[in-house]
């Protein structure tokens, strides 16, 4: 590989001596034009120690392992096992929606985007147009096991009768006889907690943009399609190309929560739960403001407000410890915060 990428050995002497002894002792030298990548393939193919080359090998072979199951499992989606289910017909019902007839062949698959109980989300690009979106590929068998029936309709109806420029927007939704599709816009900007994870901390302006975009977003589910969102945190937060917010993942939101209604089912993520929801009160709207206020927490502070890896201390800690701030962070973020994270839902 030296010699096709470089045009020459990488040791050599007409002197065997001399040119064994290259080998032993000489260090490899690459022309100033070659890429760092094809840099380190070479590298770890002439380490001098062969257990240093059989370690970068087996390193080099689990990564094309990885590469060929998520090729496998993109085939997979293709095509699946036939399934008898009958819990399967509200599905069925309730995805039927007139408009032109789409398949899974209508598309062409380019990469895996992450994998779940229930599925996975496959980056896809659309043959008539060219066009790239999200692909989320549910198995209908599983949700059914896994009484999610429910939460996958949701999301469904949520996707189809929003439209908000920082909600994922849904372009189809169809399905065949195992799996459920929903074709989604792709926000290429990737999750704002892998952001937050490589800079640690965002300024206050740039987390005070973030902000008003989800609160713009929660105020349209709020007020005009009567949903409450329950799942606010960092990895349901996307950005787009343009470095805007996009909402996504909605199979924990609530239908017909006008002002003022409440609900009471658990649910959602423990380090962003609620007071209200832990306390096994009726909730409302409020919830979200609570979401939005632990993850601009995190955004300012590089932290969770409240933590521990211990569940029901982690809940104690939710519902009685005062919040605390780094001393940096400046008046008017502290009063923000202090706002969306009162415990009583009625203060927020």
């Amino acid at each position: 590989m030296y010699e096709m990428m470089c045009g020459r050995l990488p040791f050599y002497n007409q002197d065997h001596e001399k040119l064994f002894e290259l080998i032993l002792m000489e260090e490899i030298r690459f022309p100033r034009t070659l890429a760092p990548e094809a840099r380190s393939l070479l590298s770890g193919l002439l380490k001098k120690d062969p257990k240093q080359r059989e370690e970068w090998t087996t390193v080099i072979q689990t990564v094309a392992d990885s590469l060929k199951k998520q090729e496998e499992e993109m085939m997979d989606c293709r095509s699946g096992s036939p399934s008898d289910n009958s819990a399967m017909e509200d599905m069925d019902v309730c995805l039927t929606k007139p408009r032109p007839k789409v398949t899974m062949h209508d598309f062409e698959y380019l990469k895996l985007l992450g994998k779940g109980t229930f599925g996975k989300v496959i980056l896809v690009k659309e043959k008539a147009t060219g066009r790239h979106y999200a692909m989320k590929i549910l198995k209908k068998e599983v949700i059914v096991a896994k009484d999610e029936v429910a939460h996958t309709l949701t999301e469904n109806r949520v996707l189809q009768n929003s439209k908000h420029p920082f909600l994922t927007g849904l372009k189809y939704s169809f399905q065949n006889h195992d799996r459920l599709c929903f074709v989604m816009e792709y926000a290429n900007g990737g999750e704002l907690f892998f952001h937050l994870s490589r800079d640690r901390v965002f300024s206050e302006d740039r987390s005070r943009f973030y902000g008003a975009e989800i609160v713009s977003a929660l105020d349209y589910l709020h007020s005009e399609k009567n949903v409450v969102y329950r799942d606010l945190k960092l990895e349901n937060l996307m950005l787009d190309k343009d470095g805007h917010i996009k909402i996504t993942d909605f199979g924990l939101c609530k239908e017909g929560i006008k002002d003022g209604a409440t609900m009471k089912t658990f649910c959602g993520t423990p380090e962003y739960l609620a007071p209200e929801v832990l306390e096994d009160n009726d909730y409302g709207q409020a919830v979200d403001w609570w979401g939005l206020g632990v993850v601009m927490y995190e955004m300012m502070c590089g932290r969770l407000p409240f933590y521990n890896q211990d569940h029901e201390k982690l809940f104690e800690l939710i519902l009685m410890e005062e919040i605390r701030f780094p001393r940096t962070l400046a008046p008017e973020a502290r009063s923000l915060l202090s706002g969306l994270l009162k415990k009583d839902p009625k203060q927020r």
